[in-house]
């Protein structure tokens, strides 16, 4: 029975015993110990080919492959003497996992003897299925090769688990034929790109000493975690990673009580042994807290290369689930597991800068003197007018879906909040004013005397902004929590790339005129605030008016589905965008289009089936056995002379009989076949599936309100949310 099982579960809560945390480690014994880094190169490695090799982490030069015998040599030693006995080429194909192919340190020898051996080759190529992962028709079943190659631009590491140790190396993931096969490769070449632009730009404005130029994320990760007991007895969320019924408890997170609160002392324990494993892998994470809704919490990292970031933001979200699970619960990386409450994001954090101009995108404490900064963030703002349908789309999935619009997360119009000041300020530049009439930092005075004057911001920030300027960064907050942050960081690099080529075309043009400098990079700018200042907005993303002015009077696109974000990609400008940056050719760009449709066709198919199959086989059960116990004891009480007017058998049998018609219905929709193209199948379950599958949880979800709880059969919301 349903109820026996949520009753056990709790028992089973309440009654475990505690984990407690180990002592914890001195930071400085632990940071980066399973990393083979750039100190443990150091030491293992001929000074030649370690300087080598330095060059092309720090100074992207191509790698020589002549040291690469040293160097998976001096790497096998490193592994095998912390336990290690396989290798691991980590990969990240185009589904938002971590893939890997485990080999072992063994070579047979002529006389049956084994040895322990990793040569070069196998350290700079694999070779797994490359027919088996979703790849939008590059490879076809029976073309099975493709190919791994290591990032050596990303540490090798350790992975540590109870079973044992592994050597796990970075690598891009390609097809036979040569095109991107995974997140990685692309990430790569859209670094390239905006480096080249960027430095041209940089030495336009008179740099002659500029060092590579890189993006840089720190990716705020939100989660939730829900006892292992209670997970295990919801197959939705088992196998949908989000609730399709429950209705909200009594109380939710309408009082605000649990966001900063008190951390709980179990989901404490579980976050330090996470954060130990993280800094042993080099992992910089600095903030833990709870979230907005109950259950939810946070972890977020300081900022590191674009490309380490997003393969430290793919280990945390393993080490969160692996941990979780140590710790009797299940981590939930779904956008939106609960209706009702808040969602969770990952707020991507990004910026540009290199060892020699700095951040590009700090504006110092005069920005309207600063013109490196007002050069780079007009790019910024350029990008997002003109690209923005791409920036919906590369954070587009059924998940998001969900998430987007409400409780704190954005909307699906792209805009871009810069704050008061440096809105006043960019358009001023738009009518060719440079004038210093706006605000600047200041300082609060508190009125307690005891307390120092606090320093304040020029600007305040906006909760409701897709993409919002934060002080020295833009944090794009429409990224969904189980999303890999390379897909957003690859289309701001290549959009940030296209706008720079454009300046330092403009500016290039002016400066061979003889128009001085100063004067050649106002009139840059003010044409780009000109022609794309519509997608700055500082008000609430919330408002019909502005969904209405964005659309109507600013020629922004409002997307609010998967189905209608992702066939962007197929546009003919975006097209030009990759082709032209040597991001994504447009093999390349097509297939992306077609994995990430099909999997938002096959997310939407499985929880439609998962409604059909809980409505059927545990909501109307549960259903008739409270009809049944309620029938009968209504005629034993006629028996006994006793009347009763049942409201309640009357509500439940109209609510049940309502939920199984609409079932009947969903399982003859999806059942549908017959699409032109994947487009109309897309809008088809967004326009005609999830409707219907959110009419089966009004009913399912009345339901709950109204048979007995000691026979509803699932966990409930009070349950999952509350009970740690």
């Amino acid at each position: 029975m349903g109820y026996e099982s949520r009753t056990q579960a709790i028992y089973q809560i309440t009654e475990r015993e505690p984990i407690f945390a180990e002592p914890p480690s001195r930071l400085e014994d632990i940071w980066a110990v399973d990393v083979f880094s750039l100190s443990k190169m150091k030491q293992c490695l001929p000074k030649g080919v370690f300087k080598s090799l330095k060059k092309t982490i720090q100074a992207g030069e191509q790698l020589d492959v002549s040291i690469s015998d040293m160097v998976a040599s001096a790497m096998k030693d490193w592994a095998i003497s912390r336990g290690a006995s396989y290798y691991a080429h980590v990969f990240y194909p185009m589904t938002n996992a971590t893939a890997e192919k485990h080999d072992g340190f063994v070579s047979i020898q002529s006389d049956g003897s084994a040895i322990s051996e990793f040569a070069g080759k196998l350290l700079v190529q694999g070779e797994p299925d490359g027919s088996s992962f979703p790849n939008g028709g590059i490879r076809s079943t029976f073309e099975a090769r493709g190919y791994t190659a290591w990032d050596v631009t990303s540490p090798a590491y350790l992975m540590e688990t109870d079973n044992g140790v592994t050597l796990c190396i970075p690598t891009v993931f390609i097809s036979w034929t040569g095109e991107a096969l995974d997140k990685k490769t692309p990430l790569l070449r859209s670094i390239n790109a905006m480096n080249k632009a960027a430095t041209k730009v940089l030495k336009l404005l008179g740099h002659s000493d500029v060092a590579p130029v890189n993006s840089s994320c720190g990716a705020e990760q939100e989660y939730f975690l829900v006892d292992a007991h209670f997970a295990n007895s919801r197959p939705d969320l088992l196998l949908a990673g989000r609730t399709l019924f429950g209705k909200p408890p009594a109380k939710g997170q309408q009082f605000d009580d649990h966001y900063f609160g008190a951390i709980p002392e179990r989901v404490q324990v579980f976050m330090q042994d996470v954060e130990k494993k993280m800094y042993r892998l080099g992992i910089p994470a600095k903030t833990r807290h709870n979230e907005v809704a109950p259950g939810q919490f946070e972890i977020a990292p300081f900022f590191e290369a674009a490309n380490v970031a997003s393969d430290h933001q793919q280990l945390t979200m393993t080490l969160l689930r692996q941990t979780a699970k140590k710790h009797g619960f299940v981590c939930l990386l779904h956008e939106k597991p609960f209706a009702g409450i808040n969602g969770s994001g990952k707020h991507v954090n990004w910026s540009v800068g290199n060892e020699t101009q700095g951040n590009l995108l700090d504006p110092g404490d005069s920005p309207h003197e600063n013109a490196q900064f007002l050069v780079f963030c007009a790019a910024v703002i350029r990008g997002v007018h003109k690209f923005g349908p791409l920036m919906r789309a590369v954070i587009a999935n059924a998940s998001n879906d969900h998430r987007l619009g409400a409780n704190e997360a954005p909307p699906a119009i792209m805009s871009v909040y810069l704050g008061s000041q440096l809105e006043t300020l960019f358009n001023q530049i738009a009518k060719g004013d440079m004038s210093d009439n706006y605000s600047h930092k200041g300082e609060m005075q508190i009125g307690v005397d005891t307390l120092p004057p606090l320093s304040k911001d020029a600007g305040d920030r906006n909760r409701t902004s897709p993409f919002a300027f934060t002080g020295n960064r833009f944090e794009f907050r429409a990224v969904g929590s189980g999303q890999s942050v390379s897909g957003p960081l690859i289309a701001l690099n290549t959009m940030l790339a296209d706008s720079l080529n454009f300046i330092g075309d403009l500016l290039e043009t002016e400066l061979e005129k003889g128009t001085e400098q100063n004067a050649a990079i106002l009139s840059v700018l003010k044409e780009i605030m000109q022609k794309h200042g519509a997608v700055i907005f500082g008000g609430d993303g919330y408002s019909a008016e502005w969904h209405k002015m964005a659309v109507e009077e600013r020629g922004l696109a409002n997307l609010p589905t998967t189905a209608e974000a992702l066939p962007c990609l197929k546009e003919k400008y975006i097209e030009e965008l990759f082709e032209s940056t040597g991001v994504l050719s447009p093999v390349e760009l097509e297939s992306r289009y077609e994995v990430y449709s099909e999997q938002y066709v096959l997310s939407i198919e499985v929880e439609a089936k998962l409604v059909i199959d809980i409505a059927k086989t545990s909501i109307y059960p549960a259903a008739m056995r409270h009809l049944a116990d309620i029938a009968g004891t209504v005629a034993g009480l006629e028996e006994m002379g006793i009347s009763l007017a049942p409201d309640n058998i009357k509500t439940v049998a109209e609510l049940t009989n309502s939920m199984m018609s609409k079932v009947a219905k969903l399982s003859s929709a999806i059942e549908k076949e017959d699409f032109g193209n994947t487009e109309e199948h897309m809008k088809y379950c967004a326009k005609t599936l999830r409707p219907m599958m959110d009419s089966v949880r009004e009913d399912v979800d009345a339901l709950e309100s109204e048979v007995a709880d000691d026979l509803w059969p699932l966990p409930t919301y009070q349950e999952m949310l509350f009970i740690k």
